[in-house]
């Protein structure tokens, strides 16, 4: 229960911190890394498929790991902070 409290104090305070720090429509930046593995990247890829969004990708020196910039315009917080609820179900990544 405590996580999810917490998870829910994250979000409201995100909320509010691009609420007041940006002008609405605004350009987004989403980094994640993610073990490399085509069927992860495949989940979060798809969260952004009905998304125009410009993305870019790149492997560790030791290809273990895949970073993945997303970047593309959003109309409100509220669809910032969606994508990251999404992607956080995709086991083993780190939201940036």
């Amino acid at each position: 229960m405590k996580s999810q409290s917490k998870e829910a104090s994250f979000y409201q305070r995100l909320h509010k911190q691009l609420s007041e720090s940006s002008d609405w429509p605004t350009n987004y930046l989403f980094k994640f890394i993610i073990p490399a593995d085509e069927a992860r990247k495949t989940a979060l890829l798809s969260i952004f498929s009905k998304i125009e969004a410009k993305i870019s990708s790149k492997k560790s020196s030791g290809n273990k790991y895949e970073s993945v910039t997303v970047e593309s315009v959003f109309e409100t917080p509220d669809a910032i902070i969606d994508i990251y609820k999404k992607a956080s179900q995709i086991e083993g990544i780190i939201q940036l």
